[in-house]
């Protein structure tokens, strides 16, 4: 007779909390790239040439940014013989850098990415105050080689990349549907960052105590890069018989707490 009233006031118990609103998510902000043609120059900037392995081939040249049909496309190409511009390989990109931030909510961003030998697209997020790397971190929401089936999800941080700490853990992979959309996303918390892919959680980086510097500095602002790299010490030589090659991104969508 106990057991059965223990399972009675288990089952109201679950019955009650069942009935209870429960936490959600909020749109706040998105952009579906719905004018053929434009590139919202308030939020977005393309991402201008460095000296790093990611971004040694970033051009404005225009031929490599579209948005068409709902869809924003960036895509890398053998450099068609532009003037002064001695790069092999020419790659688009955007960022919010200086125009918008995200913080404490859900990113998320379809796409869909093509394959190439040398293909090196990422979305990913960087300080929006511009703290020098990698003291204010750098968080790789998703990073694929070549035609892998597969995604890098990457934590930086100066306690992972100088002190060279890998617990918690800092990498993960996840598989994806090749040719099709996926839909990518971050949980931004004030005590951990959460990857997700395609609605599955696979890689969780938690604040934690520690006397070593630089552990969590994720609470904060960050912008974000979209951008199609080719090359690099990491993804490889590049085969220019596979270019051009295209990223879509359909949509990219940024949720607070409900």
């Amino acid at each position: 007779m106990k057991n059965l009233n223990l399972f009675f006031i288990l089952f109201f118990s679950a019955f009650l909390f069942s009935c209870q609103p429960q936490p959600g998510w909020k749109l706040v902000w998105e952009d579906n790239f719905d004018r053929d043609g434009v590139i919202d120059e308030a939020v977005w900037s393309k991402i201008p040439r460095g000296r790093s392995d990611w971004d040694r081939h970033m051009s404005s040249y225009n031929p490599l940014y579209d948005v068409k049909d709902g869809k924003l496309i960036l895509r890398g190409m053998v450099n068609p013989g532009l003037q002064g511009d001695t790069m092999p390989f020419i790659t688009g990109g955007v960022f919010t850098k200086n125009k918008k931030g995200f913080y404490r909510g859900k990113i998320e961003i379809s796409a869909k990415i093509g394959d190439a030998q040398g293909a090196w697209p990422a979305f990913w997020l960087l300080p929006f105050d511009n703290t020098p790397w990698p003291y204010g971190g750098e968080i790789d929401i998703m990073e694929r080689l070549n035609g892998d089936d597969f995604v890098h999800l990457n934590i930086h941080s100066y306690y992972t990349n100088r002190l060279r700490q890998r617990e918690p853990k800092t990498n993960a992979t996840a598989p994806i549907r090749n040719g099709e959309f996926n839909t990518y996303g971050l949980e931004l918390y004030p005590d951990s960052v959460v990857h997700v892919v395609n609605g599955q959680r696979y890689l969780t980086y938690p604040r934690i105590a520690t006397d070593l510097d630089g552990q969590f500095p994720f609470d904060r602002p960050f912008y974000l890069l979209i951008d199609m790299q080719l090359g690099g010490s990491w993804v490889g030589e590049v085969n220019p018989n596979d270019l051009p090659v295209e990223m879509y991104i359909d949509w990219v969508r940024f949720y607070e707490w409900k």
